[in-house]
């Protein structure tokens, strides 16, 4: 048996031992165990013996067998005068065995503590002695986050303390069930398990009845104002939970009714005839809609802006050729500001208009409010728009056409106001049909007026309902709704875009459709061009239906993509939601394997379908990867043309 001797020995009088047997992971932990020793004192005395030289003779230093990373703790506190380079430090002196013997027997023959010991000691220092997670981690050598982890795991059931002791089930497992405190819930999941009993089923299994906080109604109503309502937010501490998970989903949907029934109380403040609260737009809701229009300046504003461009006009000829002086610039800067803002076009809806028209105000699928304005129900409609034009009476001039009407004819006569006498609608037929093809085969060789003629026409159907629509050429444009078929397709980047310029347009165009040729007419080139293209682009659809078979339609949409130079990437990104989610596990790899490599997609493989489409999402964010459907086909010139026609 080895005989030791324990003695205190100073500091500077140890050295490493190159005997250690540890030789891996040396400087793991250091800034750990300095920090312990700092606050507890060395725990465990050092095994060293007695230094030699090469011929045998006593050196007066100690090398260090066994502690060898306890050794650099203390020299590291040397280092930072926490202690002294001479304080004592208590050593076993052994004063037989090898150094290798000595050094494998106090490594090997240790066990280590088991990590649910280490989570109830860290939790009866936070619970029995009022330790926070800054002074335990302090004392210990690592970060808060790593304490909270810890205090967290404390949060498991017993039951489930007990499974992790024996082996049943693992740290990952353990901590996913920390999710909730609640320990009736997390032995129910347990026994839900069936094969899969991974980390990522359980969490969800744990979630299942609770909202993320990446949700558009979370995003809505916010953290705070959820937790002040007494709502609960599931936070899990060891993964990436973008927030947390809203518990109370019934809490969650009431809040967001209440806000946005506040918020269309404010909107009817405005005057409206009536504000509807909903969370999703109603698509089929099958009403008129009005735009704001160009407000005039009043004659106070007229005169004002006319005094402030005076004033500015006599400052800039005053100053002509040089720098307007130092007192004098704020003032130039104030009339400009002014007259920009009095200058500027201002749009708004009548007083007589929102009397009759109301709001939407729902919830966007990006969190944020959406509020739309101007919607007419029937019952609100001018009697002239839904009285018919047979039900109007004649002039108070005229007399009735049954009175006129040839006896012969079998339907009303049409009085042409030049003659005594009307002629019969047969030849009011007749005539017109000449006089349609007289204007069929000229305007055919007047392209310019073609052009406009057909902005007019696309103009009254897209921007006019009833009989407002007044134009005498028979093209019909269908601009079909697209929130059917895809949700949330409105608050995509293209549907803003398309929505935003269609409100421009119809802030420009006369609200009276009697107007609209004179106003077309002076349009210039550019601006009538870009009014027509948005026209025609409202028609365009290309969805692909189970139903529908438009083959040549949907060759002639790849056409126009190659036109316009389509880049869907700037309309739509892959998530989970938008395909990651709604795809096989093959397709998901596929497009791994094609957008990041194939060492990528062989890395999810293992992966469960949930799992491996969040995985999917995360690599291919900003990549710009398309499936081929969205891609824009890059067709030879002869097959272009062949398509088109």
């Amino acid at each position: 048996m080895t005989m030791t001797i324990l003695k205190d020995i100073p500091l500077n009088k140890l050295v490493p031992s190159a005997a250690n047997v540890r030789r891996t992971g040396r400087e793991a932990g250091l800034e750990e165990l300095a920090a312990s020793i700092a606050a507890h004192g060395l725990l465990q005395s050092l095994a060293v013996r007695p230094l030699v030289d090469g011929e045998g003779a006593d050196t007066g230093k100690f090398e260090v067998i066994g502690g060898g990373r306890r050794l650099a703790a203390l020299r590291l506190l040397a280092k930072r005068k926490a202690v002294a380079k001479t304080a004592p430090v208590p050593c076993l002196i052994h004063d037989a065995g090898t150094a290798e013997e000595l050094s494998l027997a106090e490594n090997v023959v240790r066990a280590s503590l088991h990590p649910a010991d280490e989570v109830e000691a860290f939790e009866r220092l936070h619970r029995e002695h009022g330790f926070g997670a800054e002074e335990i981690a302090a004392r210990f050598g690592v970060t808060p986050a790593v304490v909270r982890q810890r205090l967290r795991l404390g949060a498991a059931s017993p039951r489930l303390m007990a499974l992790y002791r024996e082996g049943t089930i693992n740290l990952d497992q353990l901590m996913a069930f920390c999710l909730t405190d609640d320990h009736a819930r997390q032995e129910q999941a347990w026994d839900h398990l069936s094969w899969n009993k991974s980390p990522e089923m359980i969490r969800r299994l744990l979630t299942e009845t609770h909202v993320s906080a990446r949700d558009r109604r979370a995003l809505f109503v916010g953290a705070e104002a959820y937790t002040a309502a007494g709502g609960e937010i599931l936070r899990d501490l060891f993964t990436e939970d973008d927030g947390g998970y809203f518990a109370d989903a019934a809490l969650l949907d009431r809040l967001v009714r209440e806000k946005l029934e506040a918020m269309a109380a404010e909107v009817l403040a405005e005057g409206w005839k009536w504000a509807e609260a909903t969370p999703d737009f109603p698509h089929a809701h099958g009403l008129r809609r009005l735009y704001p229009q160009a407000v005039e300046l009043s004659a106070e504003e007229r005169a004002r802006l006319d005094a402030l461009t005076a004033e500015a006009e006599a400052l800039s000829a005053e100053y002509d050729g040089g720098g307007l002086p130092e007192e004098v610039a704020p003032r130039w800067d104030e009339l400009s500001a002014e007259i920009d803002r009095l200058s500027e076009r201002r749009y708004d809806y009548p007083a007589e208009e929102r009397g009759r028209a109301g709001v939407f105000v729902c919830l966007g699928h990006d969190g944020q409010a959406r509020i739309e304005r101007g919607f007419v129900r029937a019952e609100d409609e001018p009697l002239r728009e839904v009285v018919a034009e047979a039900e109007e009476p004649p002039a108070a001039e005229e007399e009735p056409l049954a009175e006129t009407a040839s006896a012969s004819d079998s339907e009303p006569a049409v009085e042409i106001e030049e003659m005594d006498e009307p002629l019969s609608d047969r030849l009011v037929t007749d005539l017109t049909a000449h006089r349609t093809m007289g204007l069929r085969d000229a305007l055919a060789e007047r392209p310019a007026v073609a052009l406009l003629a057909l902005a007019h026409s696309l103009v009254l159907e897209i921007f006019y309902h009833g009989y407002d629509r007044g134009g005498c050429l028979e093209l019909r444009a269908s601009s079909p709704a697209l929130g059917g078929h895809a949700q949330g397709i409105e608050d995509a980047p293209a549907g803003r875009r398309v929505a935003e310029r269609h409100g421009r347009w119809a802030q420009e165009v006369p609200r009276d459709s009697a107007a609209l040729w004179g106003w077309i007419t002076g349009l210039d080139e550019d601006t009538r061009l870009s009014l027509l293209a948005h026209c025609v682009a409202l028609t365009v659809q290309a969805v692909r239906l189970p139903y529908d078979r438009r083959p040549r339609a949907l060759a002639h949409a790849d056409v126009l993509a190659v036109a316009v130079g389509l880049d869907m990437t700037a309309c739509w990104a892959p998530t989970v939601n938008s395909y990651f989610g709604r795809v096989t596990k093959a397709r998901i790899l596929e497009a791994v394997r094609e957008a990041v490599s194939d060492e990528a997609a062989d890395r999810l493989a293992g992966l469960k379908k949930a799992e491996m489409a969040e995985a999917a999402e995360r690599l291919l964010a900003g990549i710009g990867w398309l499936p081929a459907l969205l891609r824009t086909p890059e067709l030879p010139v002869d097959e272009t043309s062949a398509a088109a026609e």
